[in-house]
């Protein structure tokens, strides 16, 4: 079993300073909670005992009445101060939650494309979202704070009614203090035994998270229904709730038995003790009104004894979650030394050279690109081409920053990729990829990747009717303001994939990058529109570098070269022209996909 990459002192030491920094309030609060708890569990049993002694120790009336007044007036303002303490620190602690869930949303956000990309990572990520999440009364950052404080809570409570009933026998405290030493080496094996398997738990719970979203994703609604696929998705979520109906019943029986043993051993250990408690007091050793303090005592004594195991065994179980929240927020990122600026590469064209770069996925055994060299010249357009699996979109990748070369280097106008900071190069970056996804933001926002404070609303528009968007937009009351996602906004719209394809477009357009990349921009869209974005290609690569990737071998004639890779080379490079006379795979290609077009083999953008 892996051990827990960090102890849950350490997590406890590291909750507080996350809580120092985010919520100081909920810090000082839960301090202050503690020396009130304390004192209202001693007054609570400290009154019954008063009362005795004043009725029997032949006080007035008005004495005892004054007496036990005053007490109750203590546990009155005890309790009121107590439960708004708890109001204001349990809303502060929310603010403190909220800020820790946005440390992990960051993290998301940033972390290198290629590590975000690997499972192991992913199934990190997922596991350290349970630490913000809230389940069965659980949450397990803000109960590491309860857990914590309310150790040394129950520790101060501990020596204070220990005190108290030491006077009465100096066995009690032994005796109610190691008997739950049992109770302890339960829970912790139990925890152990969760902490072990909680991988497989965690790729069973992203499964069926998955398969329980799925009816409600609209893009497969219609598969769902012309494929009769509903019964055998039933049948995968049934198998997948079957399997975590038997892992839940496994956790239920292990924790069953390890409350059997702590409710064992209350029974021994405070029957033990009331017993030698009654013979204390038939044995004229003390009082009536000792007895029922001390009665009292050993009650709340055990109570403490029981918080503090009970906090120390929630404690671990928090820290075990927290251990995967820190080693997330933690994950090494890979980013460039930033010796290189990207406003120094801005205002031209840039020049990019592969120099024997290869690349290999995690756990693959064999390269995806493989010793590849090229040069795309400044103010290019170079068209990228080949069968699926080719090694295009790796390629992409690895030229968007997104991947780093397993071997060799990729350079930026004589400048190695490596020294760039990624968020700096990423400004030269303009993509267009194939897979397409909008959120709920509005035209402009979308367009711009900014609020609408922030968006240059005339440049937005511009690059919207720029990319064929035109029409859509004047057809919606609202314009480039209008918000996507009907599920999320009544008024809202719901894009074509030719028309979502074109905002991304007119998003890449909008920011203006001097590299341009298309990943198969014309796959949603009707010829009408296709041709159009050939049309304007050179407009919209004017005073940049352009890399254009189709699988439309027809597309690529405008380009001023051509690249067929294959099997992550580059097999035949050249103009359309060149190549066709070359009359290799390239040419074979074109004439299988044109016989179908009704193209001239021999005619198509001729340079």
């Amino acid at each position: 079993m892996k051990k827990p990459a960090y102890s849950m002192f350490s997590n406890f030491a590291w909750s507080l300073k996350m809580l120092l920094r985010y919520s100081r309030t909920a810090f000082f609060l839960t301090v202050l909670f503690i020396p009130v708890h304390i004192g209202l569990q001693f007054l609570e049993i400290y009154l019954p005992s008063l009362v005795v002694a004043e009725v029997t120790g032949a006080q007035t009336l008005e004495h005892a009445l004054l007496s036990a007044g005053a007490v109750m007036l203590l546990i009155l303002l005890s309790s009121v101060i107590l439960q708004a303490l708890g109001y204001v620190r349990d809303s502060s602690l929310g603010v403190y939650r909220c800020q820790m869930t946005d440390l992990i949303t960051r993290k998301q956000l940033s972390l290198f494309y290629q590590t975000y990309e690997q499972k192991a990572v992913r199934d990190l990520n997922s596991r350290a979202n349970v630490a913000t999440q809230m389940w069965n009364g659980v949450q397990p950052l803000t109960d590491m704070i309860y857990s914590g404080f309310g150790l040394i809570e129950n520790l101060f409570g501990y020596l204070l009614f220990g005190s108290v009933i030491s006077f009465a026998s100096p066995w009690l405290v032994p005796l109610l203090t190691i008997a739950p030493i049992v109770n302890l080496l339960a829970v912790r094996a139990f925890n152990k035994w969760e902490y072990a398997h909680r991988s497989r738990m965690a790729d069973l719970d992203q499964k069926l998270w998955y398969m329980e979203r799925l009816p409600d994703d609209f893009s497969v609604a219609k598969d769902i229904r012309l494929y009769s696929m509903s019964s055998w998705l039933r049948e995968c979520y049934q198998d997948l709730s079957g399997q975590r109906a038997k892992w839940d019943g496994a956790v239920a029986k292990r924790r069953f038995l390890s409350r059997i043993a702590d409710l064992t051993v209350i029974l021994l250990r405070d029957g033990g003790a009331y017993a030698l408690l009654i013979r204390m007091f038939y044995g004229g050793r003390i009082g009536i009104d000792e007895f029922v303090l001390y009665f009292a005592a050993i009650s709340s004594f055990a109570s403490w004894v029981d918080g503090i195991l009970s906090c120390w065994n929630r404690a671990n179980t928090m820290s075990l979650r927290l251990c995967d929240f820190r080693e997330f927020a933690d994950y090494p990122d890979d980013d460039g030394n930033g010796a290189a600026k990207a406003a120094d590469h801005l205002n031209a064209a840039p020049e990019i050279i592969f120099r024997h770069v290869s690349f290999r996925y995690d756990g693959a055994e064999n390269d995806t690109i493989h010793d590849l060299s090229l040069q795309i010249r400044s103010g290019e357009k170079l068209a990228l081409v080949g069968p699926n699996g080719a090694g295009k979109t790796t390629l992409v990748k690895l030229l968007c920053g997104l991947y780093r070369p397993t071997s060799g280097d990729i350079l930026i106008n004589g400048v190695p990729l490596s020294d760039f900071k990624r968020e700096e190069y990423y400004k030269l970056v303009s993509p267009v990829f194939q897979e397409v996804r909008t959120s709920f933001f509005s035209l402009a926002e979308t367009v711009s990747g900014k609020s609408t404070a922030d968006t240059d609303l005339k440049k937005a528009e511009r690059c919207m009717r720029r990319a064929g968007l035109g029409a859509k937009l004047d057809s919606l009351p609202d314009g480039i303001h209008t918000k996507l996602n009907k599920k999320v906004h009544a008024d809202g719209t719901e894009l074509s994939g030719g028309e979502a394809q074109k905002l991304m477009l007119a998003r890449a357009l909008y920011k203006d990058a001097p590299l341009l990349i298309l990943d198969e921009p014309t796959a949603a869209l009707d010829p009408i529109a296709e041709s159009r974005i050939y049309t304007e290609f050179n407009a919209m690569a004017s005073h940049k570098t352009a890399l254009f990737i189709s699988h439309r071998l027809a597309s690529t004639s405008f380009c001023d070269r051509i690249l067929l890779l294959e099997n992550g080379r580059i097999a035949e490079e050249g103009t359309h022209r060149e190549l066709i006379a070359a009359n290799g795979r390239y040419k074979e290609l074109f004439e299988i996909q044109s016989c179908w077009y009704q193209e001239d083999a021999q005619g198509g953008g001729d340079r």
